[in-house]
């Protein structure tokens, strides 16, 4: 397992839309135990291949406080959507900033686990959030994509000032807020 260097916005390969796994093989479950090692690490609930610059519909998920309930999503979609929800976001890929986004408060997803079986499940709360949030990143989206341009460009411009500081003048964007 290693490490991934996880990209942040603006840059432009969060915007690409990942391509379908073909086929689950050793290759696909060490980026899913390499992405799992990176999102724990981050720390974050949830992670998708993209943030990582891997074109893959992969994303990893575990919600729980002591990291006891991995999900591994290959080829997610989303099947139904009910209810609505408005929570605090953050990502990984924005590092510091909490915006609330309105998404399904339940969503019914299918998927491949890193055995290559499909499945469905529902889910709902934060695990639900999650899942969109990480779907989002497969197609090219970003949770700032919700908030107004305004609020979009001034997070883009604090971004860009800290990738410009030399790396021993940065300063921490730890957050209290969950890290999708």
């Amino acid at each position: 397992m290693a490490l991934r260097e996880i990209l942040h916005f603006p840059d432009p390969r969060l915007r690409l839309r990942a391509r379908p796994v073909d086929a689950v093989d050793d290759g696909v479950r060490a980026l899913v135990d390499d992405m799992f090692e990176t999102m724990y690490a981050a720390p974050g609930i949830g992670l998708a291949a993209t943030q990582i610059n891997v074109q893959k519909r992969i994303l990893v998920a575990d919600v729980s406080d002591d990291q006891s309930a991995p999900h591994c999503l290959i080829n997610p979609e989303i099947l139904s959507r009910e209810g609505e929800e408005e929570m605090d976001e953050g990502c990984l890929s924005v590092p510091g900033f909490y915006e609330r986004v309105q998404r399904a408060e339940r969503v019914r997803v299918r998927a491949l686990n890193r055995d290559g079986e499909a499945f469905e499940m529902e889910i709902d709360g934060l695990l639900a959030v999650c899942v969109q949030h990480e779907i989002d990143h497969l197609d090219g989206k970003l949770f700032v994509d919700y908030l107004s341009t305004l609020k979009r460009n001034r997070i883009r411009k604090k971004l860009e000032k800290q990738t410009a500081r030399a790396p021993s003048e940065r300063t921490s964007l730890a957050g209290s807020a969950v890290n999708l």
